[in-house]
C-alpha cells in the first residue's frame, strides 16, 4: 500500500500548479454563481433565469427591475428555492472544510465527518432534542444538541482509537465507522422510544435533505461557517505542516496534540450545526478536498477556500438532482451524495492499492 501522505498532496509541475492555483478560485466562484442560478431556476416548476435575478434584484433593491412575473413565481424563487440553495452552499462548504482539515490532522485521505462518526453524533443530538427534550432553548436547541452530539461522538472515536491503539490512518477510520454504527443504533432507540406520530419527522435527519430551509434559520449555519472558516484559514500553515507528519510539525513549534484536538472540536461544531439543518449528508468532506488537491496540489492556502467553493457547488447540483429526478417528489439528498460518494470511495481505495 502506498504511503498515506502521498495522497494528501499530489505533486504537479510547479508552473502548471501555480497556473491552476490562480485560475481555480475565480473559476470556482463563477461556477458557484451559475450553479446558484440553476438551482433556483430548475425544479418541478421551471423559472426563467432572468426572472430569478429580477426577483432577487427587487428584493435587494425594491423597484430596481420592472416586475413582469406572478406572485407565485416570486414566492417560489424567494421563499422556497433561494434559502434552500444558500443552505446547500453553506452545508457543502462547511462539510468540505471539515473534511480537508481532518485529512490534514489525521494524515488520512479517507477522513470525513461522516466516516468518523461526527455526522452520526450530530444526528443523535438533533433527534434527542426533537423527540425527547423539546425545544426548551428555542431555535437554538437543535443546533446546540447536534453540536454536543457531534463533539461526543468525536471524543468517543478518539478514546476508542487510543484504547485499541489504532494509531494508523486506516484503523482510525475503522474506529470511526464502528462508533458511527453504535451512535446510529442509539439514535434508532431514541426514535423507537419517541412519539410515533413525530418519529417520521426524524427521517429527514437520517436521509438528509434541505427542505426545511428558511431565511430565518440561515443565520446560524452562516455564522458558524464564517467563524470556523476564518479560524481554519488563519491556521493554513499548521495544516500544511501536519500533512508532513507530527515530528516535522513539532519541530516547527506546533503543539500537535492541542492543535489536533482544536481541529476536531471545530469540525464537530461545524458538522453538528450543518447536520441540524440538513440531516446526515455523507462523503462531501471526503470527495471535495481530493478533487481540489488533484487540481492544484496540497497547499492549504488554496485547498481550504477552494474546498469551500467546490463543496457548495457539488451540494447545489446534488440538490438539483434530488429535486428533479423524481419530480414533483424530492429524493433525499443523502441518497444522491451517498451514491456518488460510495463510488468515489471505491475509486480512492483502488488508487491506494
Amino acid at each position: 500500500m502506498q504511503d498515506t501522505e502521498s495522497h494528501l498532496a499530489l505533486p504537479a509541475p510547479r508552473g502548471l500548479r501555480l497556473a491552476r492555483e490562480r485560475l481555480l478560485l475565480p473559476l470556482a466562484l463563477m461556477l458557484l454563481v451559475v450553479s446558484l442560478s440553476a438551482a433556483i431556476s430548475l425544479g418541478a416548476v421551471p423559472v426563467e433565469t432572468r426572472t430569478v435575478w429580477g426577483v432577487v434584484a427587487n428584493k435587494l433593491w425594491p423597484g430596481l427591475v420592472e416586475q413582469t412575473w406572478s406572485a407565485g413565481r416570486e414566492a417560489i424563487v424567494w421563499e422556497i428555492r433561494a434559502p434552500r440553495a444558500l443552505l446547500a452552499v453553506m452545508v457543502g462548504a462547511g462539510l468540505a472544510l471539515v473534511g480537508a482539515s481532518l485529512q490534514s490532522v489525521t494524515r488520512n485521505p479517507l477522513a470525513d465527518p461522516h466516516l468518523l462518526g461526527i455526522s452520526s453524533g450530530g444526528a443523535f443530538g438533533a433527534i434527542l432534542a426533537l423527540l425527547h427534550t423539546g425545544l426548551f432553548l428555542g431555535t437554538l436547541t437543535v443546533p446546540l444538541f447536534a453540536f454536543v452530539g457531534a463533539l461526543g461522538a468525536t471524543g468517543i472515536v478518539l478514546a476508542v482509537s487510543r484504547f485499541t491503539r489504532s494509531t494508523s490512518a486506516d484503523r482510525l477510520v475503522l474506529a470511526g465507522v464502528a462508533v458511527s454504527f453504535i451512535v446510529m443504533a442509539g439514535a434508532n432507540v431514541l426514535i423507537f422510544l419517541g412519539d410515533p406520530k413525530a418519529a417520521h419527522t426524524v427521517v429527514f435527519w437520517m436521509l438528509g435533505g434541505l427542505g426545511i430551509a428558511q431565511w430565518a434559520h440561515l443565520g446560524y449555519p452562516l455564522a458558524v461557517l464564517l467563524g470556523a472558516g476564518i479560524w481554519l484559514w488563519l491556521r493554513r500553515a499548521e495544516f500544511n505542516a501536519m500533512t508532513v507528519g507530527d515530528e516535522t510539525a513539532a519541530t516547527l513549534g506546533i503543539a500537535v496534540a492541542r492543535f489536533r484536538l482544536a481541529s476536531f472540536v471545530v469540525g464537530a461544531l461545524v458538522t453538528g450545526v450543518m447536520v441540524a439543518f440538513s440531516g446526515i449528508i455523507g462523503f462531501v468532506g471526503l470527495m471535495v478536498p481530493h478533487i481540489v488537491r488533484l487540481i492544484c496540489g496540497g497547499d492549504y492556502r488554496v485547498v481550504l477556500p477552494a474546498s469551500a467553493l467546490v463543496g457548495g457547488i457539488f451540494l447545489l447540483w446534488a440538490d438539483i438532482v434530488a429535486r428533479t429526478v423524481l419530480a414533483p417528489e424530492d429524493l433525499p439528498i443523502g441518497v444522491v451524495t451517498g451514491l456518488v460518494g460510495g463510488l468515489f470511495f471505491i475509486w480512492v481505495l483502488g488508487r491506494r492499492a
